[in-house]
C-alpha cells in the first residue's frame, strides 16, 4: 500500500473516531491487531475486542483534534487531543501497518499541566 493510501485510511479512521462511528473507525485494523496502552499496562488483542472496548467507554469523547500525522511505509504517528468529560488528553498513536491494515498500535495519553513560571524567559506559549 502506498503512503498516500495509508494517509487517507488514517484520515478516514480519525474522522470516524471523532464522530463516534465505531464501525468505520475500526476498518483500519487487521483482525489480529494488537493495541497497547503502556500507561495502564493493558494490551487489547484483536480488532473485535478493541472495537468492543471503545464502544463501551463510559465517557464518550466530546472533542477531537488532529495536530499532525507523520509517517511512511509501515510506521505512522498521529498526535492529537481528545476531550473526555471536559478534560483534554494529549495523545500519541503509533501505528504499524502490514498489507494495508494496522497490526500494532501503541497509544500514550497525557493530561495538560500549567507551565512553570521559572522557565518563561526561554519559552513561547502555544496552543
Amino acid at each position: 500500500m502506498k503512503d498516500e493510501q495509508i494517509r487517507e485510511a488514517l484520515n478516514a479512521h480519525w474522522r470516524a473516531s471523532a464522530i463516534g462511528d465505531v464501525n468505520a473507525e475500526h476498518d483500519i485494523y487487521d483482525d489480529d491487531a494488537i493495541c497497547d496502552y503502556p500507561q495502564s499496562g493493558e494490551r487489547i488483542l484483536g480488532r473485535i475486542n478493541l472495537q468492543a472496548l471503545r464502544s463501551h467507554h463510559p465517557g464518550k469523547p466530546s472533542g477531537f483534534k488532529i495536530k499532525r500525522i507523520l509517517g511512511q511505509g509501515s510506521l505512522w504517528i498521529t498526535e492529537y487531543t481528545i476531550i473526555y468529560q471536559g478534560q483534554s488528553a494529549y495523545t500519541v498513536s503509533i501505528m504499524e501497518f502490514r498489507n494495508g491494515k494496522v497490526i500494532h498500535e501503541t497509544q500514550y495519553f497525557a493530561e495538560a499541566f500549567e507551565a512553570p513560571a521559572w522557565r518563561s524567559q526561554w519559552v513561547q506559549q502555544v496552543s
